[in-house]
């Protein structure tokens, strides 16, 4: 079984990363959660792996200043929390469950409380300097 979990992290992981590289070029396509997504599919599947992505310009560009400072350019936090948004309100409008509506609404709230309170918005010329 821990064999299996571990090829499922990185298969995971390889197509977050393929994903979020793509997303770079395409602009309706997010970068940051995929990328987020594979690093931690990587920690969990590999230490190879794990130390590759760490060392790869898209992790350095999109995440480090966030791994390091707990800290985001306000693009990174409108990207991210557009497309989580976009996916929250699919599923609230295609479910007729209200316990299931209730239940992604407080996710959608948590997630705007979140973002706004526990994670620092940084100015583009801060992340410039780390």
């Amino acid at each position: 079984m821990k064999v299996i979990k571990k090829y499922m992290c990185i298969g995971l992981g390889l197509l977050c990363f393929g994903l979020g590289a793509v997303g770079v070029l395409l602009p309706l396509l997010p970068t940051t959660p995929f990328l987020l997504a594979a690093a931690f599919f990587f920690a969990r599947g590999s230490e190879k792996f794990n130390t590759w992505f760490l060392g790869t310009e898209l992790y350095k560009n999109h995440l480090e200043s966030f791994v390091s400072t707990r800290a985001m350019t306000f693009k990174t936090k409108a990207s991210i929390l557009a497309f989580a948004s976009a996916m929250l309100l699919l599923a609230f409008v295609f479910t007729n469950s209200i316990l299931a509506r209730v239940l992604i609404a407080g996710m959608f709230i948590f997630k705007y409380y979140y973002f706004t309170f526990h994670i620092t918005t940084l100015k583009k010329d801060e992340r410039a300097n780390e």
